[in-house]
């Protein structure tokens, strides 16, 4: 009898053990399902400041920066001309090391009077100047670019999820490459595909650039420096300074362009 009696309790111990592991993982799985942050509520702008080329911070000059059927949209339809109004939207809190992830697709819209190398052409900024610091008529904010490139139809390829470097610089294979972008290794995409983009940062020490779920570029030692930024405050471009955290922003720059599903994860 005591043995029997010993044999069930041993069965249920074992259960329980089972059950607890279990219930562990699904805890586990819970919280890592979890800890991705919504960035875009996919109904307003709320959490976001615009600031765009000759306006000061927070004028969505022309309603630039609007949001329609679940998207955020770069969109001219109140422009009569361009003007060199380059803008960027920022999520108001700055981030060090995560996993973004993003959907975007261009439109058809383009500015005739916007440079020529803006055609299919925007960007996801990152390890950015606040919105805040950036004078009414400096053109771009000091930053990291995730460059989004876009098919052109004239046979030539046109990678996406490159990397561009205004008022910044970047490490690649090992030494400071001195061009102001470097391309990915990705295909080259349809204007109106709807695509996935990803960043993984990890402060200055490595970033990797993703593209429909493939690692397409990786860099580091992320620093301020360099040319192609103008107007800026002299006391925040402190060439040699590393980049280890910074804002995200979405950029607008004569094209037009949506974005959806916007999320992050912190990273250690």
């Amino acid at each position: 009898m005591y043995k029997k009696i010993f044999k069930s309790i041993a069965l249920l111990a074992v259960v329980l053990t089972v059950l607890s592991c279990v219930s562990g993982v699904s805890k586990k799985n819970e919280t890592t399902a979890n800890d991705w942050q919504i960035l875009f509520n996919g109904k307003n702008l709320d959490g976001w400041t615009v600031k765009i080329h000759h306006h000061d911070v927070g004028d969505n000059y022309a309603n630039t920066f609007r949001v329609a059927d679940g998207k955020i949209q770069v969109n001219y339809d109140d422009y009569t001309n361009f003007n060199e109004r380059f803008g960027h939207l920022f999520y108001n809190k700055p981030f060090s090391s995560y996993h973004l992830k993003f959907e975007y697709r261009f439109t058809d819209q383009w500015l005739n009077d916007a440079p020529e190398y803006t055609y299919r052409n925007s960007g996801v900024m990152f390890h950015s100047q606040g919105p805040a610091t950036i004078l009414k008529d400096q053109d771009w904010p000091i930053s990291i670019e995730y460059q989004i490139l876009a098919d052109e139809e004239n046979g030539n390829p046109r990678p996406t999820g490159n990397v561009c470097t205004p008022g910044t610089e970047v490490f690649y294979q090992g030494e400071m490459d001195p061009r102001h972008c470097i391309n990915s290794a990705s295909l080259t995409y349809p204007w109106e595909q709807w695509m996935s983009g990803e960043l993984i940062v990890y402060k200055d020490s490595l970033i990797i650039h993703v593209v429909n779920g493939d690692t397409v570029l990786q860099y580091n030692k992320t620093q301020i420096g360099g040319g192609v930024v103008n107007g800026f405050d002299p006391a925040i471009k402190i060439d040699g300074k590393p980049l280890t955290e910074g804002y995200i922003a979405l950029q607008s720059e004569g094209q037009g362009i949506e974005f959806r599903e916007i999320k992050i994860k912190t990273l250690d």
